[in-house]
């Protein structure tokens, strides 16, 4: 049975007269995720006290909806954990693909990487005495850098700024056959398409929740460890809940039974409980749907802009194959004009230094939505209205 995207869009909390095209970026309220955090603060917070850690499941949490998330990503039960931030989940990926290849000193990434990831990999090459390069090649270079230095490859399957995808398994099969590991971010992938980690054979993956898995503002990210490699990893930081006994405070550390030792800090249980609520919408989702509807939507966009506003440069690949579930395109002015559309009431977002960028989630984007982006954008670049003050002054966040 296809999935009825109609059904999903009314299930979020989506203010009138707003086309949303940054899901990429923050996904939105999914309507149940109120109650259900009203719930854990009132009937388990505030009924159960502390007790809630075993009556309410709050310690299991992490490993229950990281399961959630694994049907997601092409991997198996039992081998993803929630828990803390992106940053931390690289480090501790990272950290324990370098501690497996104790012959190698480079760390592979590409300039397009997000570049907090890119920040992990230096400091924790200055932690380990500077015995340890970061190496990073432009993203096409990727496969033809992957030699038999390469300890460790750190990518992001999808560029955060263009779009472009990565092939995860012709890159994590170069890797191997010279011998380095791989960690992936999906922060870019979870919930935009399908995602085969098993299939690729990863040995880490990483990523984020709060963007197109929709779990809000500072929402937990989660780690993935390949079953081959799940009790022989070690992890970096040692936290007491990744601790094979954290009750019987012994002051010395015994990693925990497989992804379980991933863990660090106490779990978010409120943010989780968000994420739950907006979990339940991907049980009603096919991914291959969500993957199809995404690309026609995209295509769909690219036509309209190309066909009336000649002005902007495509920076997203046209291949299929090649690109995630965004749409980027290039101008001088990009901030500006951002600003303008989110003041007509089309949200995307900008990006240094001259992207515009748009995301497709069908799960509350349809080809009105997409309609009506296209002629406010055409509207705005006819008549020049994005070339105001007002529209130029920069904001923390863009």
């Amino acid at each position: 049975m296809s999935t009825d995207f109609a059904a999903t869009k009314r299930l979020f909390q989506l203010p009138e007269g707003v086309v949303y095209l940054d899901g990429n970026s923050l996904g939105p309220l999914v309507k149940t995720a109120a109650a259900r955090v009203a719930k854990v603060i009132e009937r388990e917070w505030g009924d159960l006290l502390i007790t809630g850690w075993n009556k309410a499941g709050w310690m299991d949490q992490p490993g229950r909806v990281g399961d959630r998330i694994a049907r997601l990503i092409g991997a198996a039960p039992g081998s993803v954990v929630m828990g803390d931030t992106l940053s931390i989940k690289v480090y501790q990926a990272l950290a324990s693909a370098l501690e497996m290849s104790p012959d190698r000193r480079v760390i592979l990434s590409d300039t397009g990487n997000f570049p907090s990831d890119l920040y992990m990999a230096e400091g924790l090459c200055r932690t380990l005495g500077g015995r340890y390069t970061l190496k990073t090649v432009a993203p096409e270079e990727v496969m033809s850098a992957i030699d038999t230095t390469v300890a460790v490859t750190l990518i992001t399957e999808v560029d955060y700024r263009t779009g472009r995808r990565h092939d995860m398994a012709d890159i994590t099969k170069r890797a191997h056959e010279m011998g380095a590991l791989t960690v992936w971010d999906l922060a870019h992938s979870a919930g935009a398409f399908p995602v085969d980690l098993a299939g690729a054979k990863a040995d880490f993956a990483v990523g984020c929740t709060y963007k197109y898995l929709n779990s809000g503002p500072g929402g937990p990210a989660f780690i993935y460890v390949a079953p081959q490699h799940a009790e022989t990893a070690r992890p970096a930081l040692s936290g007491w809940l990744g601790h094979e006994a954290p009750f019987a405070f012994d002051l010395a550390y015994r990693p925990g039974a497989g992804i379980e030792r991933m863990r660090v800090g106490t779990p978010p249980v409120l943010q989780l409980a968000a994420l739950e609520a907006a979990l339940d919408v991907w049980d009603q989702v096919d991914l291959n749907d969500l993957r199809a509807k995404s690309l026609r939507l995209q295509d769909q966009f690219i036509k309209g802009v190309e066909s009336r506003i000649p002005g902007l440069a495509l920076a997203t690949p046209r291949s299929h194959l090649m690109r995630g579930s965004q749409v980027s395109f290039r101008h001088a002015e990009g901030y500006a004009i951002m600003q303008n559309l989110i003041a007509e009431g089309v949200i995307g977002d900008f990006r240094a230094p001259d992207i515009l960028r748009f995301g497709f989630t069908p799960l509350f984007i349809d080809e009105d939505d997409v309609a009506r982006a296209v002629n406010t954008l055409a509207k705005i670049m006819d008549y020049g209205t994005w070339d105001r003050p007002e529209f130029k002054k920069r904001a923390k966040v863009t």
